[in-house]
């Protein structure tokens, strides 16, 4: 039978998914590391203007919260592969289109059990490649300054990705309707997933926006936990490296931290999808919110490189006990017709999240005249979060519903 699920059997594809998926995750390495620190040296940006060096994650959250969505639903009527490819050509802006690709492809080509170590894997290598970028644009921008080091980096990036997603990438959406077309007939072998009702076999995208965002109490849970988790990366992001650098660090030292941070987060995720295909999604999400909120809080109570360097290593194995496995819960239990739609709609809440998340934690340093408290903001954001998926979560693993 042709395009059957799993990822031996399809590891080409699943390889190069991967390589595509890394090539976005060192565009965002590159601005992680380097861009705010240009922002305040090059650029005169004050250091007590948080909302303006916000602004940057403003418009990037909100404009990628939408290109997932679109994303999602494009691809169901041209394909997986049109959609990846005009992500790599706008990759520099346009990572909702790219990233979203590679997780729908991988979650095409594997089997139900499988998603939390496909997931796994997909989130290591972009954000593997976000903390070797973090680490290589440091001393690029070091040695022949930060604006090339940028621009020269950037090029290069965009020019791979471009040539390998139309050279060596398949599409991956007869893999998903012909998925479909087995759950109908009844011929699906193996772990039987429990998908979502109260939707129809093809439903708008209204449709499907307002089932995943409010309706279905288990996929509005895991759309929250999405919004805290970027809330949480804005923080990381923007704020981390700021206070770091009032704090004497230089842009190397500060590349080495976040750097830390994105490798953990990156790495352990090689462990953590498959640790929820054993024990299921939810103890792993709940786990990875706490966890996170427990090293954003020890961030402000701890000092020099070495502890920062300890507060990173925690928050990036928060990070990836709930990063890949908010995705594999999502994709369980939506249908093969609707599932990239559905990604789609819970990536827009979530990457809507630097947005949201730029907004109140530029507002609340810009008030204070201090960093810390958007820290401990951001931590009680991450404690209650948590709190709300152990409530109103079900558990999405196949084979919990086998027991």
């Amino acid at each position: 039978m042709p395009h059957l699920q799993g990822i031996r059997i399809n590891l080409q594809q699943f390889i190069w998914q991967a390589v595509q998926v890394s090539f976005v995750g060192l565009m965002i390495g590159m601005e992680r590391n380097v861009l705010p620190v240009v922002a305040q040296q090059d650029f005169g940006v004050p250091k007590s203007s948080f909302l303006y060096l916000m602004s940057f994650v403003i418009s990037f959250g909100l404009v990628k919260g939408m290109l997932n969505f679109v994303a999602g639903r494009l691809s169901e009527r041209i394909g997986r592969k049109p959609v990846l490819v005009m992500g790599n050509v706008f990759l520099g802006i346009n990572q909702g289109f790219a990233w979203s690709m590679t997780v729908t492809s991988k979650v095409d080509i594997t089997r139900p059990e499988q998603r939390g170590l496909a997931t796994g894997i997909n989130e290591f290598a972009g954000y593997a490649a976000v903390g070797t970028a973090g680490i290589v644009t440091g001393y690029l921008a070091q040695r022949v300054g930060a604006r090339p080091a940028l621009l020269g980096f950037a090029l290069l990036v965009i020019a791979l990705g471009l040539i390998t997603a139309l050279v060596f990438v398949r599409e991956t959406l007869p893999w998903a309707r012909a998925e479909s077309r087995r759950h109908a007939d009844g011929k699906h072998q193996g772990l039987k997933p429990r998908f979502a009702e109260g939707l129809s076999s093809h439903p708008t995208s209204m449709q499907v926006f307002a089932f995943v965002s409010f309706r279905h109490g288990t996929f509005s849970a895991l759309c929250q936990a999405g919004v805290a988790n970027k809330v949480a990366d804005t923080l990381l992001w923007v704020l981390f490296p700021l206070y770091l650098h009032g704090h004497g660090l230089s842009v190397v030292d500060i590349g080495w931290v976040t750097g830390v941070y994105g490798l953990v987060w990156g790495a352990s995720q090689l462990w953590t999808g498959p640790l929820s295909d054993r024990i299921g999604r939810k103890p792993t999400i709940v786990a990875g919110l706490w966890l996170l909120a427990t090293g954003v809080g020890a961030v402000t109570l701890v000092a020099g490189m070495v502890a920062w360097i300890i507060a990173a290593v925690v928050m990036g194995v928060g990070m990836a006990l709930l990063y890949p496995n908010l995705i594999a819960a999502v994709a369980d239990i939506a249908h093969p017709n609707w599932r990239s739609s559905a990604l789609g709609t819970y990536r827009y809440w979530r990457d809507t999240g630097y947005a949201l998340g730029a907004l109140a934690l530029g507002s609340i340093a810009q008030v204070a005249g201090l960093i810390a408290p958007a820290f401990w903001f951001t931590a009680a954001l991450l404690l209650g979060s948590g709190l709300w998926v152990l409530l109103r979560v079900q558990e999405t693993h196949p084979r919990v519903h086998a027991v």
